[in-house]
């Protein structure tokens, strides 16, 4: 009796392992834009910059590829961890998994920005969302849609400017969140993240950097300069957007996708 309970046990625990937990089988939507010489960073910074240093036959008769790279953290589609501008809040390594995937939501609202560019989402947009769609889940990601994404990689185009340098900063001109609808966000509201189609949560103009500091101070992350929102729906799909796991970084390369559900 002994063997065979001890066989049913085996063979009940490989039938589990067999299935597993079901991955969602949706469509895939890449988030991210790729990054290369194109790559829109801050005025402020180099950019991206990426050098071989093997491509071809070796001595031994097979191809070998091999490059090396470097990158400022904030730039292309990437992460803002709350250390970025909240002391003490966790860098990029510490962001729970959990934090980074998860239900999302949509909030477009291209059409004001077409006719804005300094355009700051408002706790009225995201209430209007609701009307139409129900509240904003618990534990959810909020995404922006500006319509900018499109504009890549157009400096000027996307950021308001071309210029490189310190004084190009005041002459940034996009959308983001308004300093009141983050914190709406995050007192009315229990969200994992935000993110949009812009080079800042914060609008080209701000100086003080409101929402960033509102919504990190509450360890809520942000995901800037994300492609593609245009395929999304409204709510219904999921998202996951794992940065690379840079230790004691204020943010760093994000590749993002959506499920669709």
């Amino acid at each position: 009796m002994r063997w065979f309970c001890a066989l049913c046990f085996s063979i009940l625990l490989i039938l589990s392992l067999r299935d597993g937990p079901e991955f969602p089988h949706g469509k895939m939507i890449d988030l991210s834009h790729s990054f290369d010489s194109a790559t829109i960073y801050w005025p402020t910074e180099d950019g991206f910059r990426l050098e071989k240093e093997h491509d071809g036959m070796t001595d031994k008769g097979y191809y070998y590829a091999a490059n090396k790279f470097c990158t400022a953290e904030h730039g292309g589609t990437h992460i803002d961890a709350p250390r970025h501008f909240a002391a003490g809040r966790q860098t990029v390594d510490e962001i729970p998994l959990e934090q980074l995937t998860g239900a999302a939501i949509l909030v477009d609202v291209t059409r004001n920005c077409e006719a804005n560019p300094d355009y700051q989402v408002t706790t009225d947009d995201l209430q209007a969302w609701e009307k139409k769609n129900g509240p904003i889940p618990r534990g959810a990601i909020v995404l922006l849609r500006t319509g900018y994404s499109r504009r890549w990689p157009d400096r000027q185009s996307y950021l308001g400017t071309a210029e490189h340098g310190a004084a190009a900063v005041a002459r940034l001109h996009f959308p983001g969140l308004h300093p009141s609808a983050a914190r709406w966000l995050v007192t009315t509201r229990s969200i994992k993240a935000v993110g949009l189609d812009t080079a800042s949560i914060d609008y080209g103009q701000s100086t003080m950097f409101e929402s960033h500091r509102i919504l990190f101070e509450k360890n809520v992350p942000a995901f800037e300069n994300l492609a593609n929102l245009e395929q999304l729906p409204a709510k219904d799909f999921l998202l996951i957007a794992l940065p690379m796991k840079i230790a004691g970084g204020s943010g760093g390369p994000l590749r993002a996708i959506a499920i669709m559900k």
